[in-house]
């Protein structure tokens, strides 16, 4: 009896369970697809060109498929025209600099392969059937074998990789089926055919429709790496030092923001690759340095492993010595605050593609700041009771801000080099001031200096009001203007 009415027991529990799972399946279902629309919906908002492109494949792979779907094309075609759909998913990339690199690696080393192949049949057929195989075997070979090793090279790695690989399959295809097939020239006319049809497609489409460059992701790439960099220390100027009256604490995303930089290294190098292959569009010619950002990205990544170490510093739970804090403040404040000024700089003017020189006045201000930290270490004066220990940690956030500094100041002379070799326009000197920099109200003497020459240069001294010491000089010639 009482197994019986354990056994019913548990035939109950087992339906009870089933008919929980039944009620509740509409509800998981219903969730799990609100889920689903939502992740829809915020890849589709993080960034809208993921739509386009999706739309430009459909589009792409809709056209190669008329070579089946028409007759008179397929009768011309035959089967070889699922080569030309198949060039389409494999070369249709997101940017136009990864979709042209694909076509014209698989367009030159399908010719190139099917050439060959081409040839090597006639070669290994002159020898009769005997010699057939030998022929083939050893070309393949050798020129797999060669193709494979030339990988391993890094420029062939990074911009004909994928080049090679077409060629070595292509190759052995062709040298493999024209044991078999007795009309090799018009198999390997076929698919070289198809493949130029569909690799044609996607750059078209590619170029013509919305096109996402790869070298304009990667000027923005490196413009906000900068930009991160520099709230980064704006913020920790505020958290670190306390805020002024007039600052706020930053939020924690914007004192995280910096991690992004240290993980951008391949995303730069892979843009940069990309966009080699790139016509000149937009604000970029033909042939833009574009491996001279990947040279600033690597010193922001230098910058910004630095910066994680002082963000170890922001622990509340290391114990510090308020009174060696307070005395190297001021010149640890300037350092922050003029760094990030001049990472601020930069990234406007690799944005806007205007020289660079708003970011040299920053880098001077912080030299300067740094011969007041060394004043304000060599006067400081420590108890003998004082605890090294709480000192340590104040000196080492010093020392790292002055590393700092000299990192930005490394980015400032490669942005400068990248202004020159990429041509960047100089910044207008009638241009308004912003409100936050006034004019200055002053008088001054203009007078010629020497005329020999018949190019004529002026001394130009400016009295600056209440400034009893301070005057600035500059000679220029009359024709041309520089900024230092």
């Amino acid at each position: 009896m009482d197994i019986e009415s354990t056994t019913q027991a548990k035939e109950c529990g087992v339906c009870g369970r089933w008919l929980g799972y039944v009620k509740a399946l509409p509800e998981k279902s219903k969730s799990k697809i609100m889920n689903f629309t939502s992740n829809i919906k915020k890849t589709a908002l993080a960034d809208p060109r993921r739509v386009i492109h999706s739309f430009k494949v459909g589009i792409a792979l809709t056209i190669v498929s008329l070579l089946y779907y028409i007759r008179p094309l397929y009768d011309g075609f035959g089967d070889a025209g699922m080569w030309a759909v198949l060039t389409v998913v494999v070369v249709f990339e997101f940017t136009v600099g990864a979709t042209l690199s694909k076509g014209m690696n698989r367009g030159f080393a399908t010719l190139l392969a099917g050439a060959l192949g081409v040839g090597g049949q006639h070669l290994a057929t002159s020898l009769g059937e005997t010699g057939k195989p030998v022929v083939l075997g050893t070309l393949v070979f050798i020129l797999a074998a060669g193709s494979t090793f030339s990988r391993f090279f890094p420029r062939i790695k990074a911009k004909y990789d994928y080049g090679v690989l077409i060629f070595i399959l292509t190759f052995s295809m062709v040298a493999v089926s024209g044991q078999r097939v007795e009309n090799i020239f018009e198999l390997a006319y076929q698919r070289l055919l198809t493949i130029l049809v569909g690799g044609a497609t996607c750059m078209v489409i590619s170029l013509l429709v919305c096109p996402v460059w790869a070298g304009e992701d990667l000027h923005n790439l490196i413009a906000s790496n900068l930009e991160k960099l520099a709230k980064f220390l704006q913020g920790f100027e505020c958290v670190y030092f306390e805020c002024s009256e007039n600052k706020e604490n930053p939020d924690n995303s914007i004192l995280q923001g910096y991690k992004s930089v240290l993980n951008s290294k391949a995303s730069e190098e892979s843009l940069a690759n990309f966009a080699w292959w790139e016509p000149g569009h937009g604000r970029f010619r033909l042939r833009h340095p574009w491996k001279h950002y990947v040279k600033i990205g690597a010193l922001a990544r230098e910058c910004a492993y630095k910066i994680e170490t002082l963000n170890r510093y922001l622990n509340p739970e290391i114990q510090v010595s308020l009174e060696f804090k307070g005395k190297v403040q001021e010149p640890c404040t300037k350092l922050s605050s003029e760094a990030s000024k001049a990472l601020k700089a930069l990234s406007l003017s690799i944005k806007t593609m205007t020289d660079p020189c708003d970011a040299k006045s920053h880098i001077e201000n912080s030299k300067t700041a740094i011969k007041g930290l060394e004043i304000a270490l060599e006067t400081a004066s420590l108890d003998d009771d004082q605890e090294l220990i709480a000192i340590v940690p104040v000196a080492t956030v010093a020392s790292i801000l002055v590393e700092i500094t000299k990192c930005v100041e490394k980015i400032h002379d490669s942005a400068s080099e990248l202004s020159y070799l990429a041509h960047f326009r100089s910044v207008n000197p009638n241009a308004p001031v912003s409100p936050d920099k006034p004019h200055l109200l002053h008088r001054g003497i203009i007078k010629p200096v020497g005329e020999s020459d018949g190019a004529g240069q002026l001394e130009i001294t400016i009295e600056v009001p209440n400034t009893d010491s301070l005057e600035i000089k500059a000679q220029h010639q009359t024709n041309s203007a520089t900024c230092k």
